[in-house]
């Protein structure tokens, strides 16, 4: 019970942030009442800092080369490539915007496409003169799709590399596995988002009211390393996937060099983009809030969560192959919408290498968690701090969704993508194993 407090209690000044306190001072200060009170030990913070570190800091660069971009106006210049395809039909538009939340979310993470695509979408919408009704379907789809199809790739999600270095799973491995299933998300997403919304989209609208993409370009140096570096990077993550590089190294590397091209640091001059903002902006409390609460979590299982999360695992196995994958990624949604997706993840993977399980049904459950705590978080606002940040974003521009509004959309449209994806998983690992 104290360690159920202790994490009750972080989690509540996580979401609620009194005065503006961080997230990271909030998980520290749980993680260090959970140590005053022996709930876990010192040596504890080296065995989950060597599980968070690699996919915190893979996180922080990801989310730097995001903000770099975005300065340079790279996801503007995309976004208004798509509105013009669009060509004036809205129903048209609705899923090239739902593609393009889908390509950003895959190689940017689920938090660079809600954060980073929703103020664009949200610009182009009010230029075009879009009503509230169908902007609502927008700015909801922009939301939905960032996590829904943020499982191809390892570093697509937080979640995905937490859970790919617990297993070792590499990265190659991992995207042979979770690529075809993620185009399974993807269209469980747009058929079930355009159930839900097509009556409010609007028939066509005018897009010679937008401004051509390039005066959206901002940095031309920077737009234009884009693609060679996102095309080095994706390259190096497979090359390196063999030699058991962490991802991280990768991903730093590729932050560096753009910061270095967009700082102009070997001369050229012309500066644009404002790289101690963008060091400013980035999500340094992330690295406090991953050992924190990871920490805060560990003491809970070791508590008696890990233990009978992991009978209730093995009583899943024994119905079965697609119950134990069905079962194992709705129990890991439950979880993560109640305490948050980080935390559940880690709950998912101690209780997964604990319980008795034969190979394929235990790789089954592993990716059955990650898809649980990757589209979970849309049964509840406090799932994931992306759909938090999210929420903060749209209150700034005046675009206010309520927590009732949230969870009536998110569990009428998650539950169907959810088992969609899931099955898909269970139809495809086989084959891919043998």
């Amino acid at each position: 019970m104290l360690a159920f407090a202790i994490f009750l209690a972080t989690l509540v000044l996580v979401i609620w942030q009194p005065k503006g306190l961080g997230i990271g001072w909030s998980a520290c200060g749980g993680a260090v009442v959970a140590l005053a009170l022996g709930i876990v030990d010192l040596a504890d913070v080296g065995l989950v800092w060597g599980i968070v570190w690699d996919a915190t800091f893979t996180f922080v660069a990801l989310i730097v080369i995001s903000l770099i971009l975005d300065e340079a106006g790279f996801f503007h210049w995309a976004a208004l490539h798509v509105a013009r395809w669009g060509g004036g039909n809205g129903r048209r538009l609705f899923p090239l915007v739902i593609l393009l939340g889908a390509a950003i979310a895959a190689v940017f993470a689920n938090d660079g496409a809600a954060l980073l695509l929703t103020p664009i979408v949200l610009a182009i919408l009010l230029r075009l003169q879009i009503a509230p009704a169908a902007a609502f379907a927008f700015i909801i789809g922009c939301g939905f799709v960032a996590d829904t199809t943020s499982l191809p790739l390892v570093i697509s999600n937080l979640v995905n590399i937490v859970s790919a270095n617990y297993f070792g799973i590499g990265f190659d491995r991992y995207a042979a596995v979770m690529v075809p299933v993620n185009f399974v998300s993807l269209a469980a997403t747009l058929a079930v988002l355009w159930i839900a919304f097509r009556r409010v989209l609007p028939q066509s609208y005018d897009a010679a009211t937008l401004e051509e993409p390039r005066e959206a370009i901002k940095d031309p140096a920077v737009f234009r390393a884009a693609f060679p570096l996102l095309a080095v990077l994706l390259i190096a993550y497979f090359v390196t996937a063999p030699l058991d590089v962490p991802v991280a190294f990768v991903t730093c590397a590729g932050a560096l060099v753009l910061m270095a091209i967009a700082g102009r640091w070997f001369g050229g001059g012309g500066a644009v983009v404002s790289l101690p903002r963008v060091l400013k902006e980035a999500p340094w409390q992330i690295v406090l809030f991953s050992l924190g609460m990871y920490l805060v979590v560990y003491g809970l299982g070791q508590a008696g969560l890990t233990d009978l999360s992991a009978g209730v695992l093995e009583w899943l196995a024994s119905k079965g192959s697609l119950v134990a994958t069905v079962g194992t990624g709705f129990a890991a949604a439950i979880l993560a919408s109640v305490m948050n997706n980080m935390p559940a993840t880690l709950v998912g993977a101690l209780a997964i290498g604990q319980g008795d399980l034969d190979p394929l049904t235990r790789e089954l459950m592993i990716y059955a968690n990650v898809i649980g705590n990757d589209l979970g978080p849309k049964f509840t606002p406090i799932g994931s701090l992306a759909t938090l940040l999210w929420l903060h974003v749209l209150s700034r521009k005046g675009q206010t969704i309520t927590w009732g509004q949230y969870m009536k959309i998110g569990l009428l449209i998650t539950p169907p993508v959810l088992l969609a994806t899931l099955v898909g998983l269970w139809l495809w690992l086989p084959l891919v194993s043998a």
